[in-house]
């Protein structure tokens, strides 16, 4: 059930309204080094699952899902395992692409994680002998970085060497998934050969646990304070701590570890906004905003309780953030690198809301699983083992309650600048100020979406596969990358440029408005002085308007709104978009502007698995050139 509330989001705390790095230290401030040492809980007595043998414990942490899990191993008793070929590795230094290494990888890795879940689910040995062939093709590779990410090591080549081992996202957790698979299956592979485990040891010490201790990566902040932090952060630091309370005995050891956590994690929350938004968007909250939370409940099980941050209150914002970010029907504002459609766990929404008391997070997840009841998954791709137990403890308790997914209609996050305005008519308006070098950005500095009941009317595209391109400098060569391709203005001729110092000023925001200065967004050569940009929502209608100041004109201004429906020229000045059996029309002065429609075709199956086969730009061109003035368009549910 959805419906709208009547009170306003308020955020009951000061907040700095330019984003900057503070030092908060919310972790290393919540205890002593030596209270920390001294509440580290050994000899793995805080794992709370049962032992492998305990076949009424494990029948009782998988419930339902039980045959799910066996079924889905058995689908995989031969597979046949994918071996990483140096060429795979190779094409994303040729040519950019990860995917024929990825997927190999990723195949391989998922399919380990199947087969020890059917064997935990099952207990009867049948697993075993294939999981081996996994375990051993694993401990085999060089690294178990990504092909894109092996690049940081000293050779800066894609080839892998044992010389420096990558931490990376896929490294960490294919350590933790090892350090699993050796503490709840050691006696039984001792069984067939202790080599097994021994070889597993080997390998996770090697490609986790001596980098984690030694070397030092951007995602740790170890060389420099406030330098710029995203989701790798607790992702990393979260998957390597697991991995050492899972395979490390020495006290001295594990609390040098789980201190170096706390401060690495620390410069995390110091560095992003303290409003809770992410600005990596709903799909990447999973890791970070989700990722943080993980990493606060394994602090807490290493420490006995000892270190515990749920009760903090920025943990309730970084939460809730996932609840208001949810239009409906599945799609969610997607700023940044994200995609509109999907992407959020029930499982771990409603887990994080029972963590940090909040009932409407715990309303939110149900309302998603009452949608699509099935098991949490495995998969590598941001999921872990930790993540699935954590998810099936809960999993009883998540399906017998209440469901409700609450929107807002204002929600303001004042540091990330981000608002959302909502009516009774059915419009949902998401518009952002920030600045142009956010985790994952986009040159989208006050760009919208817009959708009426439920459905995407002017969008944000989102992004495609990842290349080499997508994290270089020819990001912005990406078409989806740039301001032209958001719903905003070509001033002079130019759009925005990427950087922190290209940000928005001014940001203003209420009940059904939000306005914002996005001149410091563009180039010197676009010769702007003052650029607003306001969204006001009226009744069925929302009006945008810009009203500008330009130092000298270059060329014409344009603006241009993106939409995927079926856009048709009515008359002069009016345009219909219809989608999903909504149907808006779009009025602007044709006095002032000339409409031309553009379709862009959808290649990449990341876009056109949300969107189709295509999206348009409506590029709205001024037909006269002007220092100041004024642009107004109406955009109506019809």
């Amino acid at each position: 059930m959805k419906r709208f509330t009547i009170i306003a989001l308020l955020l009951s705390f000061a907040l700095s309204y330019a984003r900057a790095y503070e030092e908060r230290n919310i972790f290393m401030n919540s205890a002593t080094p030596q209270e920390v040492k001294e509440s580290l809980v050994m000899d793995q007595k805080w794992v709370k699952y049962p032992a492998y043998t305990d076949r009424a414990g494990w029948d009782a942490i998988f419930g339902q899902y039980k045959d799910h899990y066996i079924t889905a191993g058995e689908k995989l008793l031969d597979f046949e395992w994918k071996v990483v070929r140096a060429t795979d590795y190779l094409a994303f230094e040729r040519s950019g692409n990860r995917s024929v290494m990825e997927g190999r990888y990723y195949n391989n890795v998922g399919t380990l994680g199947a087969l020890f879940l059917a064997e935990m689910a099952e207990g009867k040995g049948r697993f075993i002998d294939p999981m081996i062939d996994g375990i051993f093709l694993m401990c085999e590779m060089t690294s178990w970085s990504a092909n894109a990410h092996v690049v940081q090591q000293r050779t800066k080549r894609a080839l892998p060497t044992n010389l420096q081992p990558v931490l990376d996202l896929r490294e960490a957790e294919m350590g933790q998934l090892m350090s699993w698979i050796y503490y709840f299956m050691k006696d039984e592979l001792d069984k067939v050969d202790p080599e097994i485990s021994r070889r597993m040891r080997q390998e996770i010490k090697a490609k986790v646990l001596d980098p984690y201790l030694n070397d030092s990566f951007n995602w740790m902040a170890r060389k420099a304070k406030g330098t710029k932090q995203n989701n790798w952060n607790p992702w990393c630091n979260g998957n390597a701590l697991l991995s050492f309370m899972l395979m490390e005995n020495d006290r001295d050891t594990l609390a040098k570890v789980v201190l170096e956590s706390m401060r690495s994690v620390d410069q995390y929350v110091n560095y992003i906004t303290f409003d809770g938004a992410c600005d990596e968007g709903p799909r990447y909250w999973n890791l970070a905003g989700g990722k943080l939370y993980d990493y606060v409940e394994i602090l807490k099980l290493a420490t006995g309780g000892k270190v515990n941050l749920l009760s903090h209150p920025y943990l309730k914002r970084t939460g809730e953030y996932i609840c208001n970010s949810y239009i409906g029907l599945d799609w969610v504002v997607n700023f940044a690198d994200a995609p509109a459609k999907g992407g959020v766990s029930p499982f771990l929404i409603y887990r994080f809301g029972k963590a940090v008391g909040s009932e409407k997070m715990k309303h939110f997840a149900a309302a998603l699983f009452e949608k699509k009841v099935s098991p949490p998954r495995f998969y590598f791709s941001g999921n872990d083992l930790f993540r699935l137990f954590e998810a099936l403890s809960i999993k009883d308790e998540l399906a017998s309650a209440s469901p409700e997914a609450i929107v807002e209609p204002f929600v303001w996050y004042p540091e990330t600048e981000f608002c959302y305005l909502s009516d009774p008519e059915g419009l949902f308006v998401a518009a952002k100020g920030g600045h142009n070098n956010e985790s994952h950005n986009h040159n989208d500095v006050g760009s919208f979406i817009l959708y009426m009941d439920n459905q995407p009317v002017l969008i944000d595209a989102g992004v495609g596969y990842y290349t080499r391109q997508t994290f270089t400098s020819e990001r912005y060569t990406i078409w989806t990358m740039q301001s032209n391709y958001h719903n905003l203005p070509v001033i002079n001729g130019f759009g925005q440029k990427n950087g922190a110092a290209y940000k928005a000023s001014e940001a203003m925001a209420k009940p059904n408005f939000f306005s914002v200065n996005i001149a410091g967004a563009y180039p010197a050569e676009a010769k702007v002085e003052k650029w607003t940009r306001s969204y006001q929502l009226a009744g069925k209608e929302l009006k945008v308007n810009d009203s500008f100041k330009l130092k000298e004109t270059v060329a014409p201004n344009s603006v241009s709104f993106m939409t995927w429906g079926n856009v048709k020229k009515e008359s002069d000045g009016k345009i219909s978009i219809s989608v999903e059996g909504v149907n808006a029309q779009l009025t602007y002065d044709p006095k002032i502007f000339d409409c031309n429609i553009e379709t862009i075709a959808l290649t990449d199956h990341i876009l056109s698995d949300v969107w189709g086969d295509k999206v348009y730009r409506l590029s709205f061109t001024a037909k006269k050139l002007a220092k100041s003035g004024k642009y107004s368009f109406t955009v109506t549910k019809r």
